[in-house]
């Protein structure tokens, strides 16, 4: 099985990603993850991706090919690949096809995990962290126990990421809708793309993707 989860960031794409690899034995292949690994164990795609980013380029859609290929090839047959953060172009797409092809592979599922923009802003500009141990949070839908105190470790300072803010959240999402945008219709076309809600609780999604990899 091999499927390309697609959503904007705070869509939950992470969270889903773990917990296929663990029901359905699938391997994630998230361009960022597979672009650091390369660079530290100096392969050579890693050295030459390496040489591109001291030069203050931008990795060419060659090289991401290159580590997709790679990291297929390393993969068991029996062994699933998610798809995260590739292919955003339709050139990316074809690439993909090609490789996918090449390992006698095929693309079985698109899957969109579908957000509401205003909830999805109130979910992470609401989120925070207990700045000495880490412990998750959220304005209304996890606050601490107490006002103004961890619960796993009695802090009373907390912190979050600057960029959970409404700005960077909505540009988050239309840069989401113009890169996905190109890829989407040739998928639909061959009738392998499922949206599913994105704003359900964890448990919810994960049983509606599963139900569409049964």
């Amino acid at each position: 099985m091999n499927i390309i989860l697609l959503g904007p960031p705070g869509a939950g794409k992470g969270t889903q990603s773990a917990g296929l690899v663990e029901r359905h034995s699938m391997r994630q292949l998230s361009t960022g993850d597979m672009l650091r690994a390369a660079v530290k164990g100096g392969t050579p795609v890693g050295l030459k991706a390496k040489a591109v980013m001291d030069r203050g380029e931008l990795v060419s859609d060659e090289i991401v090919s290159e580590l997709i290929d790679a990291n297929l090839a390393a993969m068991d047959k029996g062994e699933g690949a998610i798809f995260d953060g590739y292919p955003r172009t339709a050139a990316q797409a074809e690439d993909l096809d090609r490789i996918l092809a090449k390992h006698g592979r095929s693309l079985d599922h698109v899957i969109e995990l579908g957000v509401d923009v205003d909830a999805l802003v109130e979910r992470i500009t609401g989120r925070f962290s207990c700045a000495k141990c880490g412990a998750l949070y959220h304005d209304t839908a996890n606050p601490p126990s107490k006002e103004g105190v961890c619960d796993v470790c009695g802090s009373t300072e907390f912190k979050r990421r600057p960029d959970d803010n409404e700005e960077t959240v909505r540009t988050r999402m239309d840069e989401y809708r113009a890169k996905t945008a190109p890829i989407l219709p040739g998928y639909e076309a061959r009738g392998i793309v499922t949206r599913v809600d994105g704003m359900a609780g964890i448990e919810e999604v994960a049983t509606a993707i599963d139900a569409i990899l049964a």
